[in-house]
């Protein structure tokens, strides 16, 4: 947090940036703050926080805030959409390079000391679903552009159209028709009602056997009982997790035992530049309450 203050400091020389290190120093100055960012604030540093215009959220999911208040307080609230997705994006290509290159495999061999040869494979001519197709999603078939792929993407309102070959809808038929001809499926979406236990048993079944996924996203779009099964039965070649269900993932979860499954502790988007990316969000904000235009990433509040 210290980096982000810096940051937000240096975009704004001419404003006061306080950072809170104890919860006491974080209830004073919320009371007379204009603009509180932080990863959450609680209900009750709302009602005392006479001057708050906006609250900044650090995420970019935004479910867990007490939009009850903010709304009664007429509080704007924006978030960090678009923030995570360099990094992300970064990390979605490198675990499908792992794959692609059987890297794991390496890695394996070499702490046994062993020179053996293995069989890799190369990315290029394979299929790309990527399920999402927000900022998160775009990066990554931004940087599938130079490795002579097929993309297909996944979308809510797929007449839309996307940056991808194809794009499909949500609809049973749909999905399964992208995933069918999938060698890797890329989850980038949001975790919704449509979307949750949208990857199960049915849909592993349908992709092929050398299938790869990667979920970037949140956890809950894949039922974990079924990926657990498929990659134990060889259903599909392997999982990247950077995102679980549940999450964190208990160490005894046979998910870590599973040569198969890459995990990673839910970092994929948290670089040194994600302070500066949000810090140009939120400093940018800062100087729009001024002027009454409307703000950067601003979520809609249930009742406004």
């Amino acid at each position: 947090m210290s980096a982000y203050a810096a940051a937000l400091r240096d975009r704004l020389p001419d404003r006061t940036v306080e950072l809170a290190r104890t919860p006491k120093q974080e209830r004073e100055l919320a009371r007379e703050a204009r603009v509180v960012t932080g990863a959450d604030m609680d209900p009750s540093l709302v009602d005392d926080a006479s001057n708050l215009r906006l609250f900044a959220c650090m995420y970019a999911g935004t479910d867990h805030l007490p939009v009850d208040e903010f709304t009664a307080r007429g509080v704007a609230v924006t978030n960090a959409a678009g923030v995570h997705a360099p990094g992300i994006a970064d990390q979605s290509i490198g675990h499908m390079l792992v794959f692609a290159r059987r890297l794991h495999e390496a890695w394996r061999r070499a702490r046994n000391a062993e020179w053996r040869h293995f069989q890799s494979f190369e990315v290029t001519d394979s299929t790309v679903t990527v399920i999402g197709l927000g900022a998160i999603g775009q990066a990554i078939v931004q940087r599938l552009a130079g490795f002579e792929v097929e993309t297909v993407g996944i979308r809510y309102t797929p007449s839309k159209g996307g940056p991808t070959d194809e794009v499909y809808g949500f609809e049973p038929d749909a999905v399964h028709r992208a995933l069918a001809r999938s060698d890797y499926v890329v989850v980038a979406c949001p975790l919704t009602d449509v979307t949750r236990g949208l990857l199960g048993e049915a849909e592993f079944a349908t992709m092929p056997p050398d299938a790869v996924v990667v979920n970037v996203a949140r956890g809950g779009v894949i039922d974990t009982d079924a990926l657990v099964a498929a990659l134990q039965s060889g259903a599909i070649r392997g999982a990247a997790l950077d995102v679980t269900d549940p999450e964190p993932l208990p160490g005894d979860h046979p998910l870590w035992t599973l040569e198969n499954c890459l995990i990673t502790p839910h970092n994929g988007g948290y670089t040194p530049k994600y302070w500066d990316r949000l810090a140009d969000i939120v400093a940018g904000n800062v100087d729009r309450l001024d002027t009454d235009t409307p703000l950067v990433n601003e979520v809609d509040v249930p009742g406004e």
